[in-house]
């Protein structure tokens, strides 16, 4: 046992170390669909941050599975808000909301207030997504952690805007 681990234990130590940062600090992600076209594309591989905190704007990925794949999308609107949309423009207790990153019009869909630890998530590609407007709104512990980096293909390495 001494000479397996002498020979072998660094090699364990670094295979424990990588599944603990897998696990609770970093993992790699695939996009799939173009849900997000056009801040990310279909094939494109992140790295996604499972300790920071989830903001505004911030793109996430979601462990409620949809057709058999995880979904990527954007956080719209935070716990204990309220959001409609009305004539295409999206307002958020009340006020209109500046959808900077919206890549086509979004539907109009009643006020949704959102509960404690709940937030409503939109595709920026509004035409094709699956999203809140029809899955509700998503629950923190669905939330897998953030896109943060885009590794994939090299033309678009850096930070996820």
């Amino acid at each position: 046992m001494k000479k397996f681990m002498k020979e072998y234990g660094s090699y364990i130590i670094i295979i424990i170390v990588i599944m603990l940062i897998r696990t609770f600090i970093a993992t790699p992600i695939k996009v799939n669909g173009s849900s997000m076209d056009k801040t990310l594309s279909h094939g494109e591989i992140m790295i996604l941050d499972k300790i920071s905190s989830f903001k505004r704007e911030s793109i996430v990925v979601i462990n409620k599975k949809l057709d058999g794949s995880y979904i990527i999308k954007r956080i719209i609107a935070l716990p204990g808000e309220k959001i409609s949309c009305i004539n295409g423009e999206i307002f958020i207790n009340g006020k209109k909301y500046n959808d900077k990153y919206a890549y086509s019009k979004t539907n109009d869909f009643d006020e949704v207030i959102l509960g404690k630890d709940e937030y409503f998530v939109l595709g920026d590609n509004r035409a094709v997504s699956k999203d809140s407007r029809y899955l509700g709104p998503i629950n923190k512990k669905y939330i897998d952690g953030v896109a943060k980096i885009v590794l994939y293909p090299p033309s678009k390495l850096g930070i996820v805007k």
